[in-house]
């Protein structure tokens, strides 16, 4: 008798996700100007759609997003444009309680809220608090941070201990201690340059630069797949061979 094999048919592997994906949000002024929109218009639209940005994220199973907002150098703009976006972020922060609450989402801020105004700051602890214990994902601002700052600050807290680090035992020092390492860093509007963001934690990053402006990625879900697309084809190594797996150390 004749034994028929089954012919086995080729199966794609499964698209590699990044775990954190880090944007640096630039582009808004530019893009307001294009238009023949004041300025700060263009941080308004900035935030349009943000969250739903998130909700496709974590949908496709990214864990971690972090989105810089706010540099330390960026107190040297004009005080009327420094004082519109700690009113925006304010205002923003204030509707991510809500989505915080819906979507199960821990919320971080990172950087030094010295400076901030009182109201933002006290807002930007009663929203990490708040949804602390969330497991649907982490969302993060990057505000009043800087790479080099938060590097420093971490080596004088070590030092204040008064007990020798290795890599792992330095992180706990950083404000970013407690994230996963950084697998993706997306930066908008034709700029290529990491400008001191999360210099440690995008150690092993991979690096994405999109000419469109951040309001137009913000609300464009072709832009979110061509940056999943073009992670999944880059092959990460770490300094190993092929076998080396994608995704980075969780902590």
């Amino acid at each position: 008798m004749f034994k028929f094999l089954k012919k086995k048919t080729a199966t794609s592997a499964a698209p590699k996700i990044p775990q954190h994906v880090a944007f640096i949000c630039d582009g808004n002024r530019r893009w307001a100007e294009n238009r023949g929109l004041p300025p700060l218009l263009g941080h308004k639209a900035g935030i349009a759609n943000f969250e739903n940005l998130v909700d496709w994220f974590i949908s496709r199973g990214v864990s971690t997003i972090t989105f810089w907002i706010f540099s330390t150098e960026n107190w040297n703009r004009s005080k009327e444009e420094v004082d519109y976006l700690m009113g925006l972020f304010y205002s923003e922060l204030k509707k991510n309680m809500k989505h915080a609450v819906e979507k199960n989402l821990r919320y971080r801020v990172i950087g030094s809220r010295a400076r901030l105004p009182k109201k933002l700051a006290d807002l930007c602890d009663k929203l990490e608090e708040a949804s602390a214990e969330n497991t649907g994902g982490t969302v993060v601002f990057a505000l009043n941070y800087g790479g080099r700052d938060e590097i420093v600050n971490a080596v004088n807290a070590a030092i204040a201990a008064g007990k020798p680090v290795d890599r792992d035992t330095f992180e706990t020092f950083m404000d970013t201690g407690d994230l996963l390492p950084v697998d993706l860093m997306v930066r908008t509007s034709n700029e290529f340059r990491l400008s001191n963001f999360m210099l440690w934690k995008l150690a092993y990053a991979e690096l994405l630069f999109v000419p469109e402006h951040w309001p137009d990625f913000v609300k464009s879900e072709k832009l979110w797949q061509f940056t999943l697309d073009e992670f999944s084809k880059r092959n990460r190594r770490f300094g190993g061979g092929k076998k080396a797996n994608y995704a980075g150390k969780k902590k």
